[in-house]
Parts: structure tokens; sequence; C-alpha cells
């Protein structure tokens, strides 16, 4: 699905389902108190975030194992694998496994570091530590109490924030901002915070770090400055994505949006080639996306790479290495 209009504000559609709404964040504060059923012997950071949708959760995963592979550490993905149809603990090989099988997001995280994909949380950390892991890197997951956390980092998207504030179905949470804060050991606010997500979490949370990152173009996206474009988005929220071509600076003539993690079929392709055809142009999307398209069509489609840039690296180092300290202190004892 794509995040729906009326998440954005506290509408007659959104009062109407407050009571749902309500039972919905009852079931999830239950879920959370549960005792954690794996303690991995290695730390397990779990990125996660508050609202149905993207946040920009992969792109975090991605750059903290940069982080850690760096330090000469081995971290692993760990994912649900949410699109995919394999229940795991599977180990994911983009050689040969499909978005259809274990996820757009898992077949993208792969591509940068071990990933392991199962619906069974803990039994994907487990798969994970046999299989090498001396880091958890938990892709989603702060609303599950399945594997004890070292560090709960939540991802908030800046333009968009907490929505109205309200849980589903009335808005976009999952849990109520202060409970799911509360959890948290920091706030990662993606892209330019013109929702006021900090001040949210100031305000929820007074004392919590807040760390900000934005989203850099690499040098494949800058390729297509002043390229006529057509651009296509399967996320949570397209226009994050159309907003980033524009700001690469290319020409983008048409923006077609579809659900979430939509497959895509070879026709669909098709149509979208075609109309890039008949208006001169490329046709792009995500990364993400590209993981979904059919064998044969990304012959034909253009990703667009982004990395992620800290503002205040500084901030990030100090988070992680508590983390490698605690571990190298549980290891001397």
């Amino acid at each position: 699905m794509r995040t729906p209009d009326a998440w954005s504000r506290k509408g007659a559609v959104s009062t109407m389902l407050l009571p749902v709404s309500w039972l919905y964040a009852l079931s999830t504060g239950m879920r959370v108190q549960r005792a954690p059923r794996y303690a991995p012997p290695a730390p397990a950071i779990c990125i996660g975030n508050l609202t149905a949708g993207g946040a920009g959760k992969t792109p975090v995963v991605l750059s903290l194992a940069l982080w850690f592979q760096e330090r000469g550490r081995r971290p692993f993905a760990v994912s649900r694998g949410y699109g995919g149809r394999l229940a795991g603990p599977v180990r994911v090989d983009p050689a040969v496994h499909t978005a259809r099988e274990v996820g757009d997001e898992p077949l993208l995280l792969a591509g940068t570091l071990p990933t392991v994909v199962a619906r069974d949380r803990a039994a994907g950390a487990q798969a994970a530590v046999e299989g090498g892991a001396d880091i958890l890197l938990l892709d989603d997951g702060h609303q599950n109490p399945a594997v004890e956390k070292a560090l709960s980092l939540v991802v908030v998207d800046g333009g968009f924030g907490f929505g109205n504030g309200r849980t589903i179905p009335s808005g976009p949470l999952r849990e109520t901002v202060g409970r799911g804060l509360a959890r948290a050991n920091a706030a990662v606010i993606v892209g330019a915070d013109s929702a006021g997500a900090m001040h949210r979490c100031r305000r929820e949370a007074s004392g919590l770090p807040l760390l900000d990152a934005h989203f850099l173009p690499t040098e494949a996206a800058l390729a297509l400055q002043g390229r006529k474009v057509v651009a296509f988005a399967g996320i949570g929220r397209p226009d994050k994505f159309f907003e980033t071509v524009k700001d690469i600076g290319a020409d983008l003539t048409e923006a077609m949006a579809y659900p979430d993690h939509y497959p895509f079929p070879e026709t669909e392709i098709m149509f979208i080639c075609e109309v890039a055809q008949e208006r001169g142009a490329i046709p792009v999307c995500t990364e993400k996306d590209y993981m979904r398209l059919p064998a044969d069509a990304r012959l034909m489609v253009t990703p667009v790479p982004v990395t992620l840039e800290w503002r205040d690296p500084d901030a990030l180092d100090r988070l992680l290495e508590a983390v490698l300290k605690g571990r190298e202190s549980a290891e001397s004892n």
C-alpha cells in the first residue's frame, strides 16, 4: 500500500477509526513487554521505526554495516523478508534468490553484507551467529522483542515525521511516539526535518540522542543531471524519490507512483519504457524497486543509487563504539 493521505492529518476518517487504533496500540504495548527469547553472543543493533511504510531504515543498515566492516567486524543483516515467500532462516544469495523469494530489502542488503531472512527473528539471529556474525543488524523489529538488543535506533523520515500522531489505522504509528522512543537509544532523522520530528522527539523523550542524516547521490546518480527521465517508484512515499530525482538535476518528465513493494510485471515495465521512449527519456527507479524487476527488465531501467551521510559522524561513532566496548568487556569477563 501507499501511505494514505489521511495519515497526514486528523480528519473525519482518522477520528472515526480511533477506537480500533486504541486496540492496536494496546496490542503492541503488550507484545513489546515480553521477555526476549534469544540473547545472542554477538551485539544486536535494531534499526527500526515507529511508522508503517518507509523511513529510510535500509540505507541506515547499509551505512552501519560499512562502519563495522571498516573496523574489521563481520556484521550480518537479519530481516523478516517482507514481500518474500521463504520463511527461513535462509542466507540470501543475490545470484540465486529473487525479491519474490526473500523480499526486495534483503536482496539489496545482501549486495553489501551477509543477510539472513527469517520470519522468526530469533531463529534468524541465531542462524547469523552460526554463520559467523559478530555484529547483528536487525532490519526493522523495534516492536518485536524476540531478540535481546544491545542498541536500538529509531529511524524517522524528516519529511513525514510521525504523520498525524495516531496509531494504525487512524494514522501511521505502530505504537505511540512516547512508548516507542522510551525503548530507543537514539533517533535518526533522515532528510530535511520539515515535519518537526526533532522537536517531537525532544518533547516525548528529553535527553534522547538525535542523529541527523541525509541522502547524497552517487556518481552514477549524478550522471542523470540534465537528462530527461521517467521516474517510477513502489515505496511507502514515492514523492520522496521523485524529489530526489529533481534534486539531482534530472529533467523529470513523468512521475509514476505504485504501492509499496509493488511486484512489477513485465507488462508494466514495458508500458513505463514506452512512456519514456515517447518522451525521449530514461526510465529510472529506486534501488529497492530495481530489486523487484524481472531480470530482462533490468536491462531497460536505470536505478538511482544514493548513500547516507551523517551530519555529526562523531555522535554516531560514540554510540557504536560503546557497543564494541560493551562486547569486549563481556568477553574479558
